[in-house]
Formats: C-alpha cells, sequence, structure tokens
C-alpha cells in the first residue's frame, strides 16, 4: 500500500494522541504530537514569565521564538516519542492542568503557529505521517488523504482528563478540569488564526461510548481504504 498522510484534528482530551500513536505504530508510521509543540511554547513562556495569572507578554514572546527549538525522540522503553526542548526533555511537566490552562493563548499568537506549522510540514513531506492537534486538515496537511475529527462531551473529556492527571499524582477537582476543557474549546474554537473546525471532508468520530481497541480498528480500515 502506498504511504499516505493521517491528520487527526479534535477538541481537548477526546484522546486523539493515544489514539494517534496506536495508529501510527500499527501502520509503522511515524506520529507527531503537534499539541506538544503548543504545550512546549508554553512552557517555555511561563518558565521565562512571559505568561502567568492575569498577564501574557505576547510581544516579548514573539521576539524570542528563535530561542525556540522542539524536538522528538524516541524512547523504545516507553515505545513513544518524548518531547524536547532546547535539549531538555520536558515531556512530563508539558502535561500538567496549568500548561493546559495556558496553552489555549500561546496557540492564538499567528507567530507562534507560523513557525509551529512550518516545522509540522516539513516533518510530513515524505507521507507515511499521523499528526494529530486542532487544524492539521485544515491548514497544516489540507491536501491529506485521510483526516479525522475526533469529539465526546465536555463532561466524558473532562472525566478522562481528571482520571489521568490523578494518576499522574497532581491534586485537584473534577470541577477545575471542566472548567479548563470547556474554557480551551472556546478559546479554540474562536481565535481568528486557524481557528478549531472540521474540515469538510474530514470523517467525524463521536468516541464517548467508544474503546480504544474500537476506535482503532474503524481508523485502520479507514487508513487501508485510502492507502
Amino acid at each position: 500500500m502506498s504511504r499516505i498522510v493521517i491528520a487527526i484534528d479534535g477538541f481537548s482530551s477526546t484522546g486523539k494522541s493515544t489514539i494517534a500513536k496506536q495508529l501510527a505504530k500499527h501502520l509503522n508510521y511515524i506520529y507527531v504530537d503537534t499539541g506538544a509543540m503548543y504545550r512546549a511554547v508554553t512552557y517555555f513562556a511561563m518558565e521565562n514569565e512571559l505568561i502567568g495569572e492575569g498577564f501574557f507578554h505576547s510581544e516579548k514572546l514573539i521576539e524570542r521564538l528563535d530561542e525556540i527549538h522542539i524536538t522528538f525522540k524516541f524512547n523504545e522503553a516507553l515505545g513513544f516519542a518524548e518531547v524536547y526542548l532546547n535539549n531538555k526533555n520536558i515531556e512530563k511537566p508539558i502535561r500538567t492542568l496549568e500548561v493546559s490552562k495556558y496553552v489555549s493563548p500561546i496557540a492564538t499568537i499567528s507567530e507562534v503557529r507560523q513557525k509551529l506549522v512550518e516545522q509540522q510540514q516539513l516533518m510530513g513531506k515524505d507521507k507515511g505521517i499521523v499528526m494529530d492537534g486542532r487544524d492539521i486538515g485544515t491548514v497544516v496537511f489540507p491536501d491529506a488523504e485521510l483526516k479525522i475529527f475526533m469529539t465526546a462531551s465536555a463532561e466524558t473529556r473532562a472525566q478522562r482528563r481528571y482520571k489521568e492527571l490523578l494518576e499522574r499524582g497532581h491534586n485537584l477537582s473534577y470541577d477545575e478540569v471542566l472548567e479548563n476543557v470547556t474554557t480551551r474549546d472556546r478559546i479554540d474554537s474562536t481565535r481568528e488564526d486557524s481557528p478549531l473546525v472540521k474540515a469538510g471532508d474530514a470523517i467525524e468520530i463521536d468516541n464517548s461510548d467508544l474503546t480504544i481497541e474500537e476506535q482503532i480498528k474503524t481508523l485502520l480500515e479507514l487508513a487501508e481504504s485510502k492507502a
């Protein structure tokens, strides 16, 4: 079968990364978590006091974008690629609710999106790639052979995220997570630059009541039909 580009978009906490990661493994494709790239920029901004409670120095962040170098390095023990910022492994710190709180405002900055989209398009130029995010099928790879749009109820997504954070040792309430999910939905869907929308030729999958195995089976069948 010929190798294709698979674009998976959708709302936060729909399990896009989990599904995309496993799909890439089944197909022996490269997997790229674009959300992690935006989290890396957010982490940089937080570490350099460019964003925080009640402030966001967006112009200063734009001025320092050339200082941000994001790479993915495969960890054989874990079975997936971890995110590195300027050669520092930041896989764990970027998955916190604190970073989640600020990632959507960071993603509204056109200069940030332009920098990351250029990198993402280079990663997929040889095809054989599964990429997930918010604008993969609409902006990054509008000609992708297979486009998926993942969705689920806000409550279902918040419950999944809440469980995941508790397992990582974070002490927080379900209501905090639900508020974060709904706020990110609003910001992602209404931003001026590359808002979260379903591509006209994307296949929508509501995974509120689907197991991971059921989702993988469906996506493998779709990928086979497109390759």
